[in-house]
């Protein structure tokens, strides 16, 4: 086992793909001689060489255009889109091409295609740098969607989607980069957990959290303040967003009969209301309360100055398990006060 940051464990993955097949090749803005603007790409132009660490025009829907017609001859590409933000140029070509080629030829066509999204807010960044566009890829038929909270599972579930046949829009929390963790660079991609499966990031008893990307790290923080409370906490991780493994959730949610969704994304029509409506329909007999969601406001994303007021943290979660558990504060009416019965108050 190595200590690798996120960011890491992501070139360390990246690295792995083209060293097993030659036909993967990686483009994107800045990401050869400069190794991307959060260096996740550092070393390997010089490495592998620039035909196959390319360094691409500003142009989101060349670049995933151009990786299209490599896909369609046979190459893996990996794009990387800068932030996530800078998608929306090329949404015509994922929503239109990359996830409907297959569908379209009848399965003759396959799209082994992996575009990489730095994602999500926390770092203090410029607009149209913190978005969290995951609902509308989630909804989109045909792509694959996918968010690692942990190094480990950055480094294998990259390798596993450069390997799959299918789309795959990976998202990495940026907010985690440079986080710490254990990762196994032997691992053997046929022994690792699927792609579309969720992992049991916490075990508990009273209720489920269910989130991905870098709210795992704010439910585990969760779990932990509720447990100087007596209570037990289970935290599930995602992991990968289309499809949603519900085999898993719904599990948990019979177990603990209470449940919490949270997300960085705003509430309306996020990952939360489908979550939240699958729970229902498959957990409602053993739903001891409503389930609650906590998630970024229905704006756009605020100054940097701003956005803590906007990612959901720590009190605001805790308040949702206070209101699951009914022991809500007294005066205080849902989306109000942040401060958490769980642990004496805000924290």
């Amino acid at each position: 086992m190595t200590a690798l940051t996120l960011g890491s464990a992501i070139n360390a993955g990246l690295a792995k793909a083209l060293e097993r097949d030659e036909k993967v090749l990686l483009m994107g803005e800045d990401i050869g001689a400069l190794g991307g603007v959060f260096r996740v790409t550092d070393g390997l132009q010089q490495r592998f060489g620039a035909q196959r660490v390319v360094d691409t025009p500003l142009a989101e829907a060349g670049i995933v255009g151009t990786a299209v017609g490599l896909a369609l001859r046979g190459y893996r590409p990996v794009v990387e889109i800068q932030f996530d933000g800078f998608v929306y140029p090329a949404f015509d070509q994922i929503v239109c091409q990359v996830a409907k080629l297959h569908y379209r030829s009848n399965g003759r066509i396959r799209m082994p295609l992996v575009i990489r999204i730095p994602w999500a807010g926390g770092v203090g960044a410029a607009e149209h740098h913190s978005e969290s566009p995951e609902a509308y890829f989630a909804h989109t038929a045909g792509l694959r969607v996918v968010a690692p909270s942990t190094p480990q599972d950055a480094y294998v579930m990259l390798q596993q989607a450069v390997a799959s046949d299918d789309p795959v829009v990976f998202f990495e929390p940026k907010r985690l980069y440079h986080s710490k963790g254990e990762v196994d660079l032997d691992a053997d991609l046929a022994d690792a957990p699927p792609l579309h499966l969720a992992r049991v990031a916490r075990e508990g008893t009273d209720a489920t959290i269910v989130t991905y990307g870098a709210q795992v790290r704010t439910a585990l923080d969760a779990a932990l303040a509720a447990e100087d409370e007596g209570v037990s906490l289970e935290v599930i991780d995602l992991r990968s967003l289309s499809p949603i493994d519900m085999n898993t959730v719904a599990a948990s949610v019979r177990k603990t009969g209470r449940v919490v969704v949270t997300h960085e994304a705003a509430r309306q029509a996020g990952m939360g209301a489908e979550l939240i409506a699958s729970i229902t329909e498959q957990c409602f007999e053993y739903l001891e309360a409503p389930p609650q969601r906590v998630t970024g406001h229905d704006i756009p994303y605020p100054p940097s100055k701003l956005e803590k007021h906007h990612v959901p943290d720590l009190d605001r979660v805790l308040h949702a398990v206070d209101r699951v558990l009914e022991r809500d504060a007294p005066g205080t009416a849902s989306g109000g006060s942040h401060a958490s019965i769980v642990g004496g108050g805000a924290r």
